[in-house]
């Protein structure tokens, strides 16, 4: 699960901002947690690549925030970058939170284990599954004790590197969302908990290669940052619960470096916006989720908290259906 990001963040150092959810500087996604237990069996990563020693003089400038356009190629290239440079940091931080594999669809931790916004129990026997935007395969490691067919496919190659790393025979691959690599009519289903869809410019595009390759009567279930939270600065606390920009603003949040190349780019859309994507791809939108918070998730997550939760909606998931 990734994690989504809005303008109002204020710049951290490299931190974890999709499931999987997937914030400017990402905090990382609040994991698969039904409940209580947070322990994870995560392990170390399989790569430990040793780290120089850096004086003051080798420090990157920190990069600057601001909103901006970016096209498609520039959105696709700064979060492969940035998932790839932050792949460990995110896992270490909130892999106890994911687990290996559970299936949460927010920060809220909303599990598919209950929610079952893919199909009742029983159901997923046999499915062939597309999970994007997978990252450590989490959902799709929960997929297949389901008796599901998961494919988890990221554009990552260091979120997929973990998911070696935590094992299983999911099949990974790595590729844009918006260019899927496979025949049309190949899956029974498809999902995305915070991954790909907050980050690429043209989100119809990648929902309509998602009908694509679905079958008829195949269903579509993602989830993202709630629109609204973009008015609210990506704050915690209560200097999150007042509004600072513009919903309508559909400016991208743009972290660049001293070059002016951007690094991170979260792209804004209304609600509106995310129904007219689902239906112009072809797709019929059958549910919208706004999951509440629970009582028992006292954590915080990047701009995700109980004061907040309890107060505005962080997550929208959008269930849809391939007629």
């Amino acid at each position: 699960m990734r994690e989504g990001a809005h303008p109002g963040r204020k710049p951290q150092t490299r931190h974890s901002s999709r499931c999987p959810w997937p914030v400017p500087r990402p905090a990382a996604a609040p994991g698969r947690g039904s409940g209580g237990s947070t322990e994870s069996t995560t392990r170390e990563p399989i790569i430990q690549e040793p780290v120089p020693p850096r004086s003051a003089a080798d420090e990157a400038p920190e990069p600057e925030a601001t909103r901006r356009t970016a096209s498609p190629a520039e959105s696709s290239r700064a979060s492969r970058g940035w998932w790839d440079g932050n792949a460990d940091e995110y896992q270490r931080e909130h892999g106890a939170f994911l687990g290996d594999d559970r299936f949460v669809w927010g920060p809220e931790g909303l599990d598919e284990a209950e929610a079952r916004l893919l199909g009742p129990e029983g159901s997923l026997e046999g499915l062939d599954v597309l999970e994007i935007g997978a990252g450590a395969a989490q959902c799709s490691r929960w997929l297949a004790a389901e008796g599901a067919r998961p494919v988890a496919l990221d554009l990552s190659h260091r979120q997929l590197q973990h998911a070696l790393r935590i094992g299983g025979a999911v099949p990974l691959v790595e590729a844009d969302a918006g260019a899927l690599p496979f025949a049309d009519a190949s899956f029974d289903l498809a999902c995305s908990a915070y991954g790909a869809l907050p980050f690429v410019a043209e989100p119809v595009e990648v929902v309509r290669e998602v009908r694509r390759v679905l079958r008829p009567g195949g269903r579509f279930v993602f989830s993202v940052t709630h629109p609204v939270r973009w008015s609210f600065p990506d704050e915690p606390g209560p200097e999150g619960l007042s509004v600072a920009a513009s919903y309508f603003d559909r400016t991208p949040y743009v972290e660049q470096d001293e070059h002016g190349q951007a690094v991170y780019v979260e792209h804004h859309r209304t609600l509106g916006d995310r129904v007219r994507d689902v239906v112009g791809a072809g797709m019929r939108l059958v549910d919208l989720v706004e999951p509440e918070w629970p009582a028992w998730n006292t954590q915080e997550w990047g701009g995700w908290s109980p004061l907040r939760g309890n107060l505005i909606p962080g997550t929208a998931i959008f269930v849809c259906a391939r007629d």
